[in-house]
């Protein structure tokens, strides 16, 4: 069991005292290390101190001696061990390869090996900017710093260590209270039937020793992560992309597949792209619908060549060739030209005068760029466009249990003559593409098959497929194959 015991305390500045009444019973300060006792009891030969009541006696603080004691270390020997284990790639290794043995190890010098394990103790000081007589007065921390930077390549494998020194501890005595490395014993004994103890305070250098490593190897996956996200970052797969399907590496085939899907062809029913074909000009017109500017007089955006319907063509082939059957009640022969009603009076934007006035700039269109004859005082016309029988082998051809169409059902005959027209004038129509019908046509048109109770539902854009033409049996009967979407005009 501890017990209090009277020791005399240091005598620092105003501190000491000449007798008992500079010594105030039961006083302290925050300096000390107990409670006075109120006696002036003598510390040394020249100086006094007052007693305190403490639990220890107090360290007496003085400086190590200079030089230091254990100078003679400095040429003291180390040997460091050090191993190390890469468990990713099931790796180990030790500083001490397997060709240094006993006469390597008692014979290596730093100077003239930095793989040699074995250290002096002046050169490791030395080579961390601090000199051993000094550093052993008050002691230190030395860091070892052991670092591997391994290649596990089988034709570039390299694995050995690198050693570097720095000193932890902060050495100025200005800047802490107590600098160096120093640490404190102490040794218990008895004298006269009482105990004492003596404290020791030593000084030392004390070595850390820290490892660090690194180890990698070559990886063709972690290559094409690697090549990969980088292409991600810099935004360049698809380009690298569309380079490998535009190589030899892919078909021709898969290239076009990629090419038409690459884009998604969104509608715009507001901006939609019309077709304008003029019968003075062999080019299809790609102009934007505007909702103020007549369609006669808004800019192209571009201009295609003209694709024929080849299945069309053939069925014109055939409608010209002599025996062919032609209804004759209804069509007139190919040298006549039908009598026109009285004209209208003729728009602004009308160049062949068969154009009706409306009030929908979609409406506004002729079949010519430029002043000339209409479209539709030509006889293919007639025979393409307006022809009863083809018109209902046509129908019937789409539905062939359908009943024929009557003389009083003209709307089914109407809508198929707007399909007509367009597989003659545009041939195959653009992608994403409405075909335009001019006023000239719309109006003969609805006079030949007209509705019954007078109201037409005017200009829709309507994609309209190119219609197929085939000849089963050219002298007997022509065969033609029309898609057409709701009703245009």
């Amino acid at each position: 069991m501890s017990r209090a015991v009277f020791i005399f305390q240091v005598p620092l500045k105003d501190r000491s005292c000449r007798s008992d009444k500079d010594c105030e019973k039961g006083g302290w300060d925050q300096q000390s290390h107990g409670l006075k006792t109120g006696s002036c009891v003598k510390f040394d030969v020249l100086r006094k101190t007052c007693e305190v009541s403490a639990w220890c006696p107090v360290e007496t603080k003085t400086n190590p001696p200079r030089p230091a004691l254990l100078a003679a270390a400095e040429n003291f020997t180390v040997l460091i061990k050090n191993n190390i284990r890469f468990p990713a790639f099931n790796y180990s290794r030790r500083n001490i390869l397997p060709v240094m043995n006993d006469k390597y190890l008692k014979s290596c010098q730093r100077g003239k090996d930095s793989l040699c394990p074995i250290f002096r103790l002046g050169d490791i000081v030395r080579d961390a900017g601090e000199k051993f007589s000094e550093m052993a007065v008050e002691g230190g921390v030395i860091g070892i710093l052991i670092k591997w930077d391994c290649n596990l390549d089988r034709l570039m494998q390299r694995c050995l260590p690198t050693y570097s020194f720095r000193r932890l501890d902060e050495k100025e005595s200005n800047k802490t209270l107590y600098p160096g490395l120093n640490f404190r014993y102490a040794k218990y004994n008895t004298v006269d039937g009482v105990e004492e103890r003596t404290l020791y305070k030593a000084f030392g250098i004390r070595f850390e020793v820290m490892v660090f490593g690194q180890a990698g190897k070559f990886s063709f996956i972690q290559l094409i992560i690697y090549i990969g996200s980088t292409l991600s970052y810099y935004a360049l797969t698809t380009v690298m992309i569309d380079w490998l399907i535009g190589t030899s590496c892919y078909s021709a085939e898969v290239g076009q597949i990629y090419s038409e899907r690459k884009v998604e062809s969104v509608q715009d029913q507001q901006k939609c792209v019309l077709c304008v074909s003029y019968v003075d000009e062999d080019n299809i017109r790609l102009v934007k619908r505007s909702q103020k500017k007549s369609l006669q007089d808004v800019k192209p955006i571009s201009v295609q060549p003209l694709k024929e319907d080849s299945g069309h063509l053939r069925a014109v082939l055939c409608l010209l060739q002599p025996g062919v059957g032609v209804d004759h009640d209804a069509q007139l022969p190919l040298d006549q030209k039908p009598d026109a009603d009285p004209k209208p009076r003729r728009p602004a934007w009308c160049k062949c005068d068969r154009c009706a006035p409306s009030s929908v700039p979609q409406e506004e269109l002729c079949c010519r760029l430029g002043d000339g004859a209409c479209i539709v005082s030509s006889p293919l016309f007639e025979q393409l466009v307006l022809r009863r029988s083809l018109l209902e082998a046509v129908l019937l051809y789409r539905d062939p249990l359908s009943p024929p169409a009557g003389r009083g059902q003209t709307t089914a005959l109407r809508h198929c003559a707007y399909g007509q027209y367009i597989s003659w004038r545009f041939g195959v129509t653009p992608d994403d593409a409405h075909a335009a019908i001019p006023s000239c046509c719309v109006r003969r048109i609805r006079e030949e098959y007209p509705s019954p109770d007078g109201r037409y539902s005017g200009f829709r854009p309507a994609r309209v497929a190119s219609m197929k033409a085939s000849m089963q049996s050219c002298p007997n009967f022509v065969s033609l194959i029309a898609s057409v979407g709701n009703e245009s005009q």
